[in-house]
């Protein structure tokens, strides 16, 4: 692991973290990300406790966490009084989300496949999958 004391520019901690510098920007603007010190120029200068915290928000982006569940995680982990049943508890809803939202995907793929299926791909402006749309 490196050291606390390794200085980053914003593209360094972009190119580390993987997440796009506008990303970055609009993190710090919105508060889930601390501001960081600046060098005698002016220049952002982001640490190791930077590049941890990005990496933190884009793995809870990527396993679908909102960005108002991410700011209440990050509450807890910056308070320091959390209990890891409070962290369950809450990945656990998180996950009743995902299974709901992926049920309803299969719904949204079997529905699909039926209305292709009733297509023949013919020439003729009249289409079963238009008409499907057009039906209550």
């Amino acid at each position: 692991m490196k050291s606390q004391n390794v200085q980053l520019s914003r593209g360094a901690l972009s190119t580390e973290t993987g997440v796009n510098i506008e990303t970055i920007r609009y993190y710090e603007k919105i508060g889930l990300m601390p501001d960081p010190a600046r060098s005698s120029g002016g220049h952002r200068i982001y640490d190791q406790s930077h590049t941890k915290r990005l990496s933190f928000i884009r793995r809870s982006r990527e396993l679908g966490f909102t960005l108002q569940e991410i700011r209440e995680l990050l509450e807890f982990v910056d308070g320091g009084e959390y209990t890891c049943a409070e962290i369950r508890d809450r990945t656990l809803r998180h996950l009743d989300e995902v299974a709901t939202k992926i049920r309803d995907l299969r719904k949204m793929q079997n529905t699909l496949k039926t209305m292709a299926s009733k297509c023949d791909g013919g020439l003729l402006p009249d289409c079963p999958i238009v008409d499907t749309l057009y039906s209550d």
